[in-house]
């Protein structure tokens, strides 16, 4: 199969050695064709019913059975769990769910963030902002009820484990790890080492073809043992020979021979020597994107080449066994290169380059996700005429392949807002790759179905403005973070984000950013039932309001102060608020909020004794309700006179407001709701 250059870039796709890829080594880099480990297979399989220790003791097993596989990376642990999970498919069909606990390259992924995939493949809602402890409980408690495997891929160590385990024993838990979990109990880790010669054999065949083993099965065995039966280090010598149709497998043998160093870095090193300059740079580049995963439109951006030519590498890459194919269509750099690739990219590559495409990564990530978004926009709007001047290669056709986009790489991209904020010295592009990625979500979810990213993407901005002193982007994220606090019920958390969202506005003189806050220190101490407090945050956010002659906050603050004032009992001052607001809605010429405002000020009567003034002020509301043609405000309003009339002893026209109600609604539910005028909490 020949390997496809793009006339532009054949510098990119050059190769040192004999092309092309071999239709062997192109079928074995999208196989899922599995190599011995049969023993290893029958014994996990007979761990799953294997008595544990509760069981002894006449007790029913109080967790999921958990199976551990141990070994080196490049051992092919990974690939001995999924074949083992392929194969109990009927005895767990509620399905398998995977988390991987280990990035590309050695840190440990948190366990919140572990748990926040988990819940998203589970279809659990994650409550915004929620701490590690309430996460993990979550998926447990997602999977107390199925007959599911959970594959812990790459384990560090008991403690990030075990907070997943589902107390179920009708789960499974399938680890992967370097060694035993200590302190997870009853379990017996099934430990790899390398694989038998035969099947090392088979698995370098799938890459070669036969003939190059069958004409000298000695140098195949001499090549396996050199690279340790380990099957990552066999993949990169069968992907060097399936360049190399002319070599033989005793000259490659010879060539690891001559080398120092452990099996797999042995291989690495002869498979990363044997491309060409820019090919090899282009590798090492990869270990820079995020989660080990690119596509063509990454690699275009680290590499500075088309995406075409992109492309066609990370083809030949894969070919090569070098990266793997995920079934989303994305690269992923095999994590066991990672460590390696990034030790080459330090010797090798000087640092102002390495940051320089890093930085074209992330400035192409924002204009992908500024496409993405433009995309929702109506046709002929501004965002829509910017997007028809972008390249092709950066424009979606329309809004479903932008959302099909933004689902399929969305761990990636949140992975490339933390990188970007973690580096420190791209923070002008964190902050417009987070701002981008903030705006391509809400357009295309909404802001409450993304609150859970949303909430991380916040804290990223405020990490980067704390950082850099910018008191106005400080208040912004605050602010932001603040909301989804008080929206997930954590009130007093909010209160202090709020506090301090109005200290950094003052700070940054943010008029904006100051009224707000105060608005919303109100809110929360509303919302914790201090009437006093609140109506002190309220009433000086509405002189700021007054000050600079705001007339729409002025209109919505009088009606705050109106309602807390009213559940504190003043009703004069709630009434006198009541008709300020209903004032400033008129001279607005926002109907429904005159007619709204006047229904309240007519309860605050109400509930002060005066049913007559009542019972005129909220027939001046239903006036009003009815010029602004809102169906369902004026039948809740009538609702409402007719309550009135009931306790005023004029049964006759409370039947007739409410028959008038009925016909309004035509059996629809009322959206606008009004408390009677009894009710008084």
């Amino acid at each position: 199969m020949p390997v496809r250059r793009h006339p532009r870039d054949r510098l990119v796709c050059r190769w040192t050695g004999a092309w092309p890829v071999t239709d062997q080594a192109v079928a074995a880099a999208g196989s899922r064709h599995f190599f011995g480990r049969q023993r290893e297979l029958k014994a996990l399989r007979a761990d799953i019913e294997r008595t544990g220790l509760d069981t002894l003791t006449g007790r029913k097993a109080p967790r999921a059975r958990v199976l551990l596989i141990a070994g080196k990376p490049g051992s092919g642990r990974t690939a001995l769990a999924e074949e083992l999970v392929a194969g109990l498919a009927d005895r767990y069909p509620d399905g398998v769910f995977r988390a991987r606990l280990t990035e590309p390259g050695g840190d440990a992924v948190p366990a919140g963030r572990a748990a926040q995939e988990l819940l998203a493949a589970l279809g659990v809602e994650e409550p915004p902002g929620a701490g590690a402890d309430e996460l993990t409980e979550l998926v447990r408690g997602a999977l107390g009820a199925r007959r599911a495997v959970l594959v812990l891929d790459d384990a560090v160590d008991a403690e990030q484990a075990d907070p997943l385990i589902p107390d179920n024993p009708d789960a499974l838990v399938v680890g992967v790890s370097r060694g035993p979990l200590t302190g997870i109990p009853d379990v017996r880790p099934c430990t790899l080492g390398g694989l038998d010669p035969k099947s090392a054999i088979e698995l370098l065949t799938a890459y070669t073809g036969s003939v190059r083993v069958t004409v000298d099965p000695q140098a195949a065995e001499s090549l396996v043992e050199e690279c340790g039966g380990l099957p990552s280090a066999v993949v990169l010598a069968g992907g060097w020979l399936s360049a190399r149709p002319k070599a033989s497998v005793a000259d490659l043998a010879k060539r690891l021979r001559a080398l120092s160093g452990d099996p797999l870095s042995r291989a690495f090193q002869l498979a990363h020597e044997g491309l060409d300059g820019t090919a090899a740079r282009i590798l090492r580049y990869l270990s820079l994107a995020p989660l080990g995963r690119a596509d063509a439109h990454t690699a275009s951006a680290l590499a500075g080449c088309s995406v075409s030519a992109a492309g066609t590498t990370l083809a030949d890459f894969a070919a090569l066994g070098l990266v793997s194919v995920g079934e989303d269509g994305q690269y992923e750099v095999r994590g066991h290169l990672v460590p390696l690739l990034r030790a080459q990219l330090e010797e090798r590559d000087r640092p102002a380059e390495v940051q320089l495409a890093r930085a074209r990564m992330l400035e192409r990530t924002v204009r992908l996700l500024q496409s993405c978004r433009a995309v929702t926009e109506p046709e002929g709007s501004p965002a829509r005429r910017r997007l028809a001047g972008l390249p092709r290669a950066l424009r979606f056709p329309n809004a479903a392949a932008g959302a099909a986009w933004l689902d399929s790489r969305q761990s990636v991209l949140l992975a490339s807002a933390r990188l970007a904020v973690a580096d420190g010295e791209l923070d002008t592009l964190a902050r417009r790759l987070v701002a981008s990625l903030v705006r391509a979500l809400a357009a295309h979810r909404g802001a409450e179905a993304a609150a859970p990213e949303l909430y991380g993407l916040h804290r990223l901005v405020l990490d980067v403005a704390e950082r850099r002193g910018l008191d106005r982007e400080r208040a912004a994220a605050l602010l932001n973070l603040a909301d989804l606090d008080a929206r997930t019920g954590r009130t007093k958390d909010a209160l202090l984000r709020y506090r301090s969202a109005l200290e950094a506005g003052r700070k940054a003189n943010d008029p904006y950013a100051t009224g707000r806050a105060m608005e919303s220190v109100g809110g929360a101490y509303q919302e914790l039932g201090d009437w006093q407090r609140a109506g002190d945050w309220y009433g000086r956010a509405l002189a700021q309001r007054l000050a600079r002659d705001e007339r729409a906050d002025q209109a919505r603050l009088y009606a705050r102060l109106g309602a807390v004032q009213t559940y504190a009992g003043r009703y004069g001052e709630a009434l006198r608020n009541w008709r300020a607001a209903a004032a400033g809605y008129r001279r607005l010429a926002d109907l429904p909020g005159h007619a709204r405002a006047l229904s309240e000020a007519a309860r605050v009567q109400e509930y002060a004794g005066r049913p007559e003034e009542s019972l005129r002020t909220c027939e001046e509301a239903v006036e009003w309700a009815r010029r602004a043609k809102d169906t369902r405000l004026q039948a809740a309003l009538q609702l409402r006179l007719a309550d009135t009339l009931d306790r005023l002893g004029d049964p006759a026209a409370a039947g007739l407001h409410r028959a008038a109600a009925e016909r309004l609604l035509q059996s629809e539910p009322v959206a606008y709701e009004i408390r009677s005028g009894s009710e008084k909490d």
